[in-house]
């Protein structure tokens, strides 16, 4: 009886699917209800696409210790995503978006950002926070432009290997320098502690806030039980408009699209409306590419024709309650020791589209506070 309530068990964990109710909660407490026929990360049966041709996750139960009781048993299960190419993925003819892979291009878009200044003269720098699940890539893209600008691969900000938890656990600014490294770029790139899968993590909404608002000090270490207030030591009251937050992108990884916990749709909406009530634009970053077609990993100049890529995009975009044409596709330096002209020019393609917005900021803020002195 034993071994035959295992294979029954077993038969269930592969996706032989009968519809559900699932009640989940974002990771600041929105309760999301969902019904599928099968288990889909937007709580809707989608038009499944062709299996040979792209990058699935095949989903294994490992059973953990069985525990009985009196009245019956209860099994523990760990969930693994192991990354799996299906087949021969088909490339389209032209590019769904067009962008010059050549070293001009990548020069072109270095002195772009390096003479990047922000339209609000009162204003050094222009503050993005990179805003993500916890090994979404928000450390390694920071990194990954700082070696473009480096003319090497250099890894400052300190990237994790742990699975399940954040490696960064306080507010970090990390300003880009110019190619010749005599000065700074006026672009600051802000990292934080990831978010969580439903669990607390230490990372709360309020602080996430705090944090935009520019009331959080450089290097604060972030404690579930210690949100941030007036008592934080450092704490500013009044900040001004180049302590704030200009931008906000939100990092994905394209491997963990279909896979991400389904509280985080709700976490999501919750954070995109809080943060446009502040007047700060988003954008997003789509990481790890190279993981999801094969074609790209080879050759990153066909992103852009990837029909696995254009698809894991589109879901993206209704994880995040965002039009695609706000969300970028990057591949972020991990393994490599030396740089790639087609990975640097969609590196800096990312990051020039994020400054678009961050104008988009300032010159929706001006109208308001024209003839006002900015702090």
């Amino acid at each position: 009886m034993e071994v035959e309530r295992l294979r029954k068990l077993r038969s269930n964990t592969f996706g032989f699917a009968t519809p559900v109710s699932v009640s989940t909660s974002g990771l600041f407490g929105a309760s999301v209800t969902t019904t599928a026929a099968t288990s889909n990360l937007f709580g809707a049966t989608s038009a499944s696409s062709p299996p040979t041709f792209t990058l699935t996750s095949t989903s294994l139960t490992v059973p953990g210790q069985l525990q009985k009781d009196s009245t019956k048993e209860k099994k523990r299960e760990k969930r693994i995503e192991i990354p799996v190419f299906t087949g021969f993925q088909p490339m389209l003819e032209s590019e769904w978006r067009d962008v010059q892979w050549t070293e001009e291009q990548k020069k072109n878009l270095m002195k772009t950002v390096s003479a990047y200044r922000p339209s609000c003269k009162d204003v050094p720098q222009a503050r993005i926070l990179l805003l993500g699940p916890v090994r979404s890539g928000k450390s390694s893209f920071i990194s990954s432009v700082q070696s473009v600008f480096n003319g090497r691969v250099t890894n400052r900000a300190m990237v994790g290997s742990s699975f399940n938890t954040s490696f960064t656990k306080k507010l970090q600014s990390f300003n880009i320098r110019t190619p010749k490294g005599e000065d700074n770029t006026a672009l600051v790139l802000c990292d934080i502690m990831g978010l969580g899968d439903g669990e607390m993590t230490g990372l709360t909404l309020h602080d996430i806030l705090s944090v935009i608002k520019g009331q959080v000090p450089e290097g604060h270490k972030f404690s579930p039980d210690q949100p941030v207030g007036t008592e934080t030591a450092g704490y500013v009251k009044t900040p001004s408009l180049r302590e704030k937050i200009h931008c906000v992108a939100f990092v994905v990884d394209a491997s963990k699209i279909s896979s991400y916990h389904q509280g985080f749709g709700s976490t999501f909406k919750q954070l995109r409306e809080h943060i446009s009530e502040l007047g700060v634009h988003q954008v997003a970053l789509l990481t790890h590419v190279d993981q999801i077609c094969v074609e790209t990993a080879k050759d990153v100049s066909k992103v852009y024709r990837s029909w696995s890529i254009q698809e894991t995009m589109n879901k993206a975009g209704a994880l995040l309650g965002m039009s695609t044409s706000y969300i970028v596709p990057v591949k972020n330096y991990s393994t490599e020791l030396d740089l790639d002209e087609n990975t640097d020019v969609l590196l800096l393609s990312a990051v020039d589209h994020i400054l678009q917005y961050v104008d988009l900021f300032f010159q929706d803020y001006a109208p308001r506070h024209t003839g006002a002195k900015i702090l």
